[in-house]
């Protein structure tokens, strides 16, 4: 599966658009990362804990979008698009939503 932001894949031609396709995920940070973080933010430097959920969050919603671009018959996913949002009772869970258009090439 090719997997580009981008409206193309150079070098390639669309054959065929099958459509829009979207993976979520949501992910709350437990209590003891939460503490670890905020004295992190105190002496300064990153949040490996934090990095390491947003990463897992991501890969999650990636990995939900490409297996419904499969289920199309599509072998790319163009024009892709990740947003991350805080949400719940004081914002202590993280949402990665993708989308892109599944096409064939």
């Amino acid at each position: 599966m090719i997997l580009t932001t981008t409206p193309q894949v150079e070098g390639y031609a669309i054959r065929e658009y099958k459509g829009v396709v979207t993976g979520e995920t949501i992910i709350g940070a437990n209590f003891m990362k939460d503490i670890f973080a905020g004295i992190r933010d105190i002496v300064g430097g990153r949040s490996a804990s934090y990095e390491k959920v947003l990463r897992k969050a991501k890969d999650t919603a990636m990995e939900e979008m490409i297996e419904r671009a499969q289920q199309m018959g599509a072998n790319a996913i163009v024009g892709i698009d990740i947003d991350y949002e805080t949400i719940g009772e004081s914002n202590s869970m993280l949402m990665v939503a993708t989308s892109g258009t599944a096409v064939v090439i």
